[in-house]
């Protein structure tokens, strides 16, 4: 009987793990697109592109045609994912929980220390990153919290992961249980990897092929643990990926093009220096191109 309860609860797992995969790779071609076209933008960043280019449309359809594929497998993946053998795996339990932390509160933890520490320290790209990245992550978040309440869409937990089609339009703005669709953890995620990969790759485009799927890869950990926790949808953390790829990479391309931004003078061009009579300065420095 031991022998048999082990040889189970192995295949529960193995199936949780195979629905997770098929979501995974569903969503694969979108952040693999994204990870080779920073490296081409960097690769021109002295040319005025247009903010918007035919890349985009192909990473958005791309994504599309991954929250698309992902939803025939909201209801399957729920069940197997709240399988009590699944469930009782301590190292789901445990990994899932340390990346959500990691993403929320952590995105804004991590962002805003390496803002100060590079502001402080007169490490300016580190300030960027911290700043930029934070941007995205506020960016998408705005994005996904007015998706949410607008579409209204029921939490698996509500229905036992059986009716992934329970919607309410506009009562995600009263209640959290109605606001599953996209996922806020992962847009938070996937805004943070894409700022940090376009970030990385401005100084040494040859890192994006270490930093990007070490940040996406970790990005979808996050997504795939909402959906351990009967938090959300498959096809939710499929949007939620797209809004964060598409927010890291447009929030750096767009300051990046525009330097002059009041933003980044604000609060990266921007000190105090003494003035030579006991007292301070307020002093812009301007970047050369």
């Amino acid at each position: 009987m031991r022998n048999y309860n082990r040889s189970t609860t192995y295949r529960r797992c193995g199936r949780a793990l195979m629905v997770s995969g098929l979501i995974s790779t569903a969503m694969l071609p979108a952040t693999l697109t994204a990870q080779a076209d920073s490296v081409r933008d960097t690769t021109h960043s002295q040319k005025q592109a247009p903010f918007f280019t035919h890349k985009d449309a192909i990473l958005a359809g791309l994504f599309a045609g991954a929250t698309i594929l992902a939803t025939p497998f909201d209801k399957r993946a729920a069940i197997e994912l709240q399988d009590s053998a699944t469930q009782a795996n301590h190292f789901f339990k445990n990994a899932s929980t340390g990346v959500e932390l990691i993403a929320s509160p952590g995105a804004y933890v991590i962002g805003g220390a390496m803002y100060a520490v590079g502001r402080l320290g007169g490490y300016d790209r580190l300030a960027d990153l911290g700043l930029h990245g934070t941007e995205a992550v506020f960016f998408a978040q705005s994005v996904t919290f007015m998706l949410k309440g607008t579409i209204g869409r029921s939490r698996p937990f509500l229905t036992g992961g059986k009716d992934p089609d329970d919607f309410h339009p506009g009562r995600g703005f009263s209640s959290g249980n109605w606001s599953s669709f996209p996922s806020g953890h992962t847009s938070t995620a996937f805004a943070a990897a894409a700022a940090v990969t376009n970030e990385t790759t401005r100084w040494w485009p040859h890192s994006t092929w270490i930093v990007g799927p070490l940040m996406y890869g970790g990005a979808t950990a996050v997504g795939l643990s909402r959906m351990y926790h009967n938090k959300h949808w498959a096809s939710d953390v499929a949007l939620g990926a797209a809004i964060g790829t598409f927010s890291g990479r447009k929030v750096v391309a767009y300051q990046h093009g525009h330097p002059g931004n009041r933003l980044d003078q604000l609060l990266l061009r921007t000190s105090v220096v003494p003035d030579g009579h006991g007292g301070g300065l307020l002093a812009v420095t301007l970047p050369f191109p």
